[in-house]
């Protein structure tokens, strides 16, 4: 079936793209990451040397070092959706008399989700400098096992506070580093930490609302069409009810370009939604990614304790002060002063 096929391509060249996004822009040590490797490897044997030199050079252009295509990606991918919802969706869900404010609701979330991408992509993440060094340095006290005191930034030459990180990107070092998103072209670290989590969560919204309406249109066509109570004739000529799959085609051959968004939006809401989820967790537990992802390598305990060498060091998270705290320090960040009062 020329559908299923069409599904099927559309589905796998959505996921090699997710794959291959994770795998060239997370850790080296990440199982997709070394599954990649493994398959480049196979596939050196039969790739010229040429072709294999031009394309790692252009993977480490787009995954190592900054740049705004993913950003004029980001830009794009938004003009498609928010064109196509604009010229038909829209147009089809006035004339069924949807509701107004339903209706405007994906371009509010557009306006807030642009005003926390621009403010995300243009503010200080917390940039290390020998003129804030030192007041940096004592907002947050060294755990001893994520983060040891004396260790030096080879490339900035200073020491580094605790929870910061050298980002090979910038190439400096940010105050309570989380990581560099390619989807905006800077860190995130303690003083941009607020706008992400605001731009992640309206982009989440936007795609889960234009999802909602234009399923909702689509089963109001259905609805309208009495389609469920028909029937068809198949390849055998023979009459069959109308199911699900026959319903799907249906719709995609009379509307290709909703049911091709809407298959997107759907998707972009289950992973974006999944993200939302995990950087609400590290914000509630006062974690962030660089920090979750090397606590993985150390046991958890409800206290931090050196154990014998046999069993190596038990890790805890010792800056979470409870739930509304470590939430409130997203939004505001603690400074020298305020440690100084506790």
């Amino acid at each position: 079936m020329d559908f299923l096929t069409l599904l099927v391509i559309y589905l796998c060249f959505v996921l090699a793209a997710v794959a291959l996004l994770c795998a060239c822009s997370g850790r080296k040590e990440s199982f997709l990451a070394r599954s990649v490797n493994g398959a480049s490897q196979v596939l050196s044997f039969v790739i010229p040397t040429q072709l294999q030199s031009a394309t790692r050079r252009v993977l480490h252009r787009l995954f190592h070092t900054r740049s705004c295509l993913f950003v004029v990606l980001h830009v794009a991918l938004q003009a498609a959706v928010y064109g196509e919802y604009t010229w038909e969706v829209f147009v089809y869900c006035w004339e069924l008399q949807f509701h107004l404010l339903l209706l405007l609701l994906p371009y509010l979330l557009l306006a807030g989700n642009m005003g926390c991408f621009i403010l995300c992509s243009r503010a200080n993440p917390g940039i290390i400098t020998k003129s804030n060094h030192a007041s940096l340095v004592k907002i947050y006290a060294y755990d001893g096992v994520l983060f040891q005191k004396g260790i030096v930034c080879p490339t900035c030459n200073m020491e580094k506070p605790a929870r910061s990180k050298h980002c090979s990107f910038c190439s400096m070092c940010v105050h309570r580093f989380d990581h560099h998103c390619v989807w905006v072209n800077n860190c995130i670290g303690a003083f941009n930490a607020k706008y992400f989590f605001l731009y992640l969560f309206t982009l989440t919204a936007m795609a889960a609302t234009i999802a909602i309406i234009t399923a909702a249109f689509l089963l109001q066509v259905v609805l309208l069409s009495n389609m469920m109570r028909g029937s068809y004739i198949d390849d055998q000529g023979q009459e069959r009810a109308v199911e699900i799959l026959f319903l799907i085609q249906h719709l995609f051959l009379t509307f290709p370009r909703i049911v091709f968004m809407l298959g997107f939006v759907i998707l972009l809401t289950l992973v974006l939604g999944a993200y939302c989820c995990f950087n609400l967790y590290l914000a509630l537990t006062n974690q962030t990614s660089n920090e979750w992802y090397k606590s993985r390598r150390y046991g958890w305990s409800h206290h931090l304790t050196l154990q014998p060498h046999d069993r190596g060091v038990v890790y805890k998270n010792t800056y979470s002060k409870g739930v509304w705290m470590n939430l409130k320090e997203i939004f505001k960040p603690p400074t020298v002063l305020e440690r100084k009062k506790k």
